[in-house]
């Protein structure tokens, strides 16, 4: 799988962890940014790991920022990222399942290395349910072209 990571100064510890277990794990990764501590603003990061996903240059993303949120937030300015901000393996499950999530935030200062790859792992391995969860799905797009 194509996967794309994105991260700001707060985040990038966490993404770099992941970019070398992915790719040992046989993903094709896109590394997005940031490379080093200085301080970036957050929404950048976000926005790009969208573009990723919406160009077709990924097929999932995952962001990272101090809390995740901040990421997710602006990820979810464009309407092509459906991306949940998860702590735990069971939201990254039901995020994938229920929302058709095709990205990911994590907090870096919430969790550590080994949490995050229990979430990245269920993300990656969960099938969307469809049938009555498609129908709400349906409904985002349904309301992101209303508003544009």
């Amino acid at each position: 799988m194509r996967i794309a990571l994105s991260a700001d100064h707060a985040g990038v510890d966490l993404k770099d962890a992941l970019v070398p277990w992915l790719t040992e794990l046989g993903h094709d990764v896109l590394d997005l940014g940031t490379h080093g501590h200085q301080s970036v603003d957050y929404p950048r990061f976000g926005a790009m790991l969208a573009e990723a996903l919406a160009d077709g240059r990924a097929e999932r993303g995952i962001t990272v920022c101090g809390s995740g949120i901040g990421v997710a937030i602006a990820a979810n300015r464009n309407p092509a990222c459906r991306c949940a901000q998860v702590n735990e393996p069971l939201s990254a499950t039901l995020a994938r399942a229920h929302n058709d999530a095709n990205a990911i935030a994590l907090g870096a200062r919430l969790i550590g290395i080994e949490m995050a790859k229990a979430c990245v792992t269920a993300f990656l391995t969960t099938d969307f349910l469809g049938g009555r969860h498609q129908r709400r799905v349906d409904q985002l797009t349904h309301i992101e072209q209303e508003n544009a």
